[in-house]
């Protein structure tokens, strides 16, 4: 940690500072849980809102594409054209934007229009993640800093939990409008939330490109980076087809499936704080641990997963290993940036966005071509040579 990120994190207290500070981070969670769910809620309405905008399924799909792609560029570009604007006044920003962006896609006349406020929560999206990532250093005491982590990241599984789904349903009893409008109403609530316990968070080092270049010099960071390419892009390549696989491998009615993935939501949260308890001890172990378990749980689907009960105790392993992915790779960048905490964590983001999307694409490429059972095989490979990457940083001291 820095010296003014130091600074900054001791004056987030005055009376109670131990308390403000979980304040804080406290709201910074329900921060990611609104970007998160802002992102993925057009997964649950894309028949409502194609059938109402007169367009296909896969073009609707446009209104998730879009801000993904958006939110990869948007998270090293914003902290770059900010420089040194005060970060608790970015992240209102920010918030301001998705409000404004989710009233925008409520009152679309048309389809246009619509994707162009997407294009709005993209750059909300990029940018919020690219700070709030790192926010841990500034707002807890070093001995924190992983719990607080996970803090933020627990809005990233809440989000898939309750927040998605929650805004499906009602969007599908009280239409697709009211839902983005109830949405941009969460995303003033945090915004008001934020203003009220974050603290002023100047920047302790401008984000400049030549920092940005610099950390790609950094041989920890590299290694960081593509366990992230390699576990995101594994993951999304299977899980985007985990409903044919529990069918078609498992045999598990598809009735059950969406309890089924509430479960998988629930494994992930309790793997995200069970890995920011770990990671406080040892990252580097940590980080294995979580890519190992991926590595071997994606290809024993086919192998073990071949009846009901053998699918759901595999899922549920799964959705616990994931569940620590995220905050795992933040905290990774954290320690091998000290220095420069938000541009490590800029071009995670970046590569977690870009990820998620080249994932899903060469998923459905490979289940088109081979079957469910070659994307399980592909995820598997793709988080074995994650481990390997991981594997050869094990003796940075950093890692603990």
């Amino acid at each position: 940690m820095t010296t003014a990120e130091q600074d900054a994190a001791e004056t987030v207290g005055g009376p109670g500072p131990e308390r403000t500070r979980w304040a804080a981070v406290a709201a910074v969670a329900f921060g990611t849980f609104l970007v998160v769910t802002a992102e993925q809620l057009p997964i649950g309405l894309l028949t409502a809102v194609g059938s109402e905008l007169s367009v296909s399924e896969g073009t609707a799909g446009l209104m998730v594409t879009v801000p993904s792609l958006v939110a990869a560029v948007a998270a090293p570009l914003v902290p770059v054209l900010v420089g040194s604007l005060d970060r608790r006044v970015l992240l209102l920003a920010l918030l301001a934007l998705m409000t404004a962006a989710n009233v925008g896609t409520a009152l679309a006349p048309g389809f246009a229009v619509l994707v162009a406020s997407r294009v709005l929560v993209g750059v909300a999206v990029g940018g919020f993640w690219a700070v709030a990532g790192g926010l841990a250093v500034r707002l807890a005491v070093p001995a924190h800093v992983p719990r607080a982590t996970a803090v933020v990241f627990g809005g990233v599984g809440a989000a898939n939990v309750f927040g998605v789904p929650i805004g499906t349903l009602l969007g599908e009893f009280t239409g697709w409008r009211i839902a983005f409008t109830a949405l941009s109403a969460l995303a003033l609530a945090v915004l008001v939330a934020l203003l009220a316990v974050l603290p002023p968070l100047a920047a302790a080092r401008p984000v400049r490109p030549a920092l940005l270049a610099a950390q790609m010099r950094n041989p920890a960071v590299r290694v960081g980076i593509l366990a992230t390419f390699l576990l995101v892009t594994g993951h999304f390549a299977a899980y985007t087809f985990v409903a044919p696989a529990l069918r078609d491998l498992s045999g598990i009615d598809a009735r059950l499936v969406g309890p089924l993935l509430f479960g998988f939501g629930v494994a992930g949260m309790a793997g995200n704080f069970a890995a920011g308890a770990a990671l406080a001890r040892r990252a580097h172990r940590t980080v294995l641990v979580i890519a190992i378990a991926l590595a071997a749980v994606l290809p024993l689907f086919p192998l073990l997963g071949r009846s009901p009960v053998g699918g759901i105790v595999l899922l549920l392993v799964w959705g616990l290993a994931y569940g620590g992915v995220s905050v795992g790779l933040q905290t990774w960048m954290i320690r091998v940036a000290p220095r420069a905490v938000e541009a490590a964590s800029a071009l995670w983001v970046s590569v977690f966005n870009l990820s998620i999307g080249l994932g899903a694409l060469v998923g459905g490429l490979v289940v088109d071509a081979v079957s469910a059972r070659g994307v399980l095989w592909l995820g598997g490979a793709c988080c074995l040579a994650a481990a390997l990457a991981v594997w050869t940083a094990r003796a940075d001291q950093r890692l603990g």
